[in-house]
């Protein structure tokens, strides 16, 4: 570890065991939400809690802060984590085992977000006590992000000012994500003919049919490098005696290049209409086929920030100055920081040491939770044109 870093780590990993024990799945973050409202306003910043728990339904909306800045030449740059954790995270028990805390393994240990939280909390604390010249800081926490990034979508633009930021949510200190893929997701409403199964079979059209030969024509999983699509719900039917006369289904596409979800998305929407008019019936010299009704919904633009983003040469020019390796990186999954870069927030994500997560056996690494805390307290210093 470079000798230039100046967080504190041993308070930063009690902040997180902290965290990580209020739980806080997505829709219920307002525990959390108030404590880091507090923290917040004893650093001196002006907090609240916007009103995006009424859109979602929630018990929290997002909490904002704005931090003042001891250079007032100096444009605000944004930190951004989310506050939620997917399921199991209610009664979460963190384990320290030498350079890493890791779930106990019945529950996720909520580093995907929680690592984030408290690496932004001790960059600001850093920066308070150790009087050091910084600009104007806004703060993003955000709710429901596991559910598709809803939290940042509500939030309200017109409450940042920053042009560029920096959201903590993903693995590895050592990559700084700059491409992430746009999505689209899938509704699809399957319309059979009910009937009885054991009596007039050949007088109904299964939803369920209709269904499986839509999804056994596509195209799923990994489609390239740089695609994948997922049918991930599939919900219908009755009882084993009646031909089920609709089956809902739900699924998504993702893809680095926007062309390519395009083509995969109608690809999944041709294999259903296929499929649909495949099953019919004849009565009385009357035809009557299936049916698909489908909803695609864009649900959030690619991240592709370019080299020569001032955000990314600041997060280089902080891995120099402290002697630590960085790279740019693409992922499959989107965050946050698809949504500032739609408001022309140019944002990276930059990873906090989280591994194996959504899973019960999520563990943090800590050499590289203190690497990701130290390169954004320099990056928030250079921003403020502080030279090393």
């Amino acid at each position: 570890m470079s000798d230039k870093g100046m967080i504190n780590s041993e308070r930063m990993v009690q902040h997180f065991e902290t965290l990580v024990r209020i739980p806080s799945e997505s829709k219920e973050e307002r525990e959390v939400a108030l404590k880091l409202k507090q923290e917040l306003e004893n650093l001196g910043a002006e907090v609240f809690i916007d009103d995006a728990d009424k859109t979602v339904n929630g018990n929290s909306g997002n909490v904002i802060a704005y931090v003042k800045g001891s250079k007032p030449d100096v444009s605000p740059f944004l930190l951004s984590a989310h506050m939620d954790t997917v399921p199991p995270g209610k009664g979460v028990r963190p384990v320290r085992k030498e350079r890493m805390l890791k779930s106990s393994g019945d529950t996720v240990l909520g580093g995907d977000d929680k690592s984030g939280l408290s690496i932004i909390v001790e960059v600001l604390r850093t920066l308070k006590e150790k009087n050091l010249p910084y600009g104007d800081l806004e703060i993003a926490f955000t709710i429901c992000e596991e559910i598709g990034l809803l939290g940042a979508k509500i939030l309200d633009p017109k409450r940042l000012r920053s042009k560029e930021g920096i959201v903590l949510d993903s693995e590895e200190a050592s990559v700084l994500t700059t491409r992430g893929p746009a999505a689209v997701r899938m509704d699809v409403d399957v319309i059979g003919l009910e009937s009885h199964a054991g009596v007039a079979p050949e007088k109904g059209i299964s939803a369920v049919r209709i269904a499986a030969e839509g999804i056994s024509k596509m195209k799923l999983g990994r489609i390239d490098k740089e695609t994948t699509a997922n049918i991930g719900v599939i919900q219908g039917g009755v009882a084993t005696n009646i031909i089920p006369n609709r089956v809902h289904l739900k699924g998504e596409a993702r893809s680095l290049d926007p062309k390519k979800l395009k083509i995969q998305a109608s690809h999944m929407k041709k294999c259903f209409e296929d499929a649909a008019r495949k099953f019919f019936v004849k009565t009385k010299g009357k035809k009557t086929a299936g049916k698909v009704k489908i909803e695609i919904d864009h649900d959030y633009t690619r991240l592709n920030l370019s080299r020569n983003s001032r955000v990314v040469k600041l997060a280089f020019e902080a891995a120099r100055y402290l002697g630590y390796p960085l790279k740019e990186g693409a992922t499959g999954g989107g965050s946050d920081a698809n949504v500032y870069n739609l408001w022309k927030i140019s944002t990276a994500n930059l990873g906090t040491g989280m591994r194996d997560i959504h899973t019960v056996k999520e563990w943090l690494n800590l050499d590289d939770f203190e690497k990701s805390a130290n390169l954004v307290a320099q990056m928030v210093l250079f921003h403020a044109g502080n030279q090393p």
